[in-house]
């Protein structure tokens, strides 16, 4: 099955609240995020009084319902006050979080969703919504991290892993026009991936990062042409952990563009993501947008 992405979309924003403070800072930053493109922002609550309706009573249920609405008006408000020109809806769902968001994104909306929510242990690790609405979304998923107190770095910044990523850097060089920053597109490779379990030859190595350069390269010239008038940086990294690479990296940078691949799942299994991209959503210093890689790499382990 392939994605429902076929060009780089300025679409609605849609973000997922839940009461936890982490949402909230994801509302505001979805806010901004909506104003530089121009489009409205949709906020929803995902209460699933319907999966719980056999369990609790419909007093329960109504004061559940209250309490979402409340939230809904609350965080509205508040973007209100930081945005007061921009186009605010919101939604109260009867449905789960990872459910609501999901429809609420129908084909081409791109979904907000906090690093942790309100049943969360620890700040630095993404929450089981935001990682199931990350794994199973067959649209842009924004996790929203590394926020607070933080100051624009001016650059966006791109995983690029093979030539499949062009539309990753598409989408990475217009977010970098949106914000009048810079795009850096980085390729992180290690000899395992480009050789398997086989120790390749020393005089192999230089071909391999030859291949590897030429990769990336291809994607620069042709986001170039593209995007004139856009700077942008390319650099290529040999190293025994991507995902190690591309947090540090997170750190210079207002935005991580990557493809969302799947790890393998058995058959009737939710799917998951890959380790690397696991590890990103836990610990990037800034927020990362992940677009879906369905199809025929969706067994990428990366």
């Amino acid at each position: 099955m392939e994605s429902t992405i076929r060009t780089p979309d300025t679409s609605s924003v849609i973000v997922g609240v839940d009461g936890s403070a982490q949402a909230r800072d994801a509302a505001l930053w979805a806010a901004g995020e909506a104003v530089r493109r121009s489009r409205p922002l949709h906020i929803v609550h995902g209460a699933d009084t319907d999966g719980r309706a056999l369990y609790l009573s419909a007093e329960t249920i109504e004061r559940v319902r209250a309490a979402g609405r409340e939230l809904l008006d609350d965080t509205a408000k508040a973007v209100a006050a930081e945005y007061p020109g921009l186009n605010v809806t919101t939604e109260f769902s009867r449905a789960d979080a990872v459910t609501s968001l999901h429809r609420s994104g129908g084909l081409h909306g791109t979904v907000v969703v906090g690093n942790r929510g309100l049943g969360g242990f620890n700040s630095l690790m993404l929450g089981s919504v935001g990682l199931d609405t990350a794994a199973t979304a067959r649209t842009p998923v924004i996790v929203v991290r590394g926020v607070e107190g933080a100051e624009e770095r001016g650059t966006v910044l791109v995983a690029v892993r093979d030539e499949h990523d062009l539309m990753c850097a598409r989408y990475a060089a217009r977010e970098a026009e949106l914000r009048k920053a810079s795009l850096r597109l980085l390729h992180v490779w290690t000899m395992l991936q480009s050789m398997g379990t086989v120790v390749p030859m020393l005089d192999g190595v230089d071909e391999i990062a030859g291949r590897h350069e030429e990769t990336l390269l291809a994607i620069t010239d042709t986001i170039r042409d593209e995007f004139p008038d856009l700077t942008i940086e390319t650099d290529a990294e040999k190293s025994v952990s991507v995902a190690g690479v591309l947090v540090e990296a997170s750190r210079h940078a207002d935005l991580l563009v990557m493809g969302g691949r799947r790890a393998p799942t058995p058959l009737g299994l939710r799917p998951s993501l890959g380790w690397a991209t696991h590890s990103l959503l836990h610990h990037a210093h800034c927020p990362v947008l992940l677009i879906p890689r369905l199809g025929s790499d969706s067994g990428s382990t990366s």
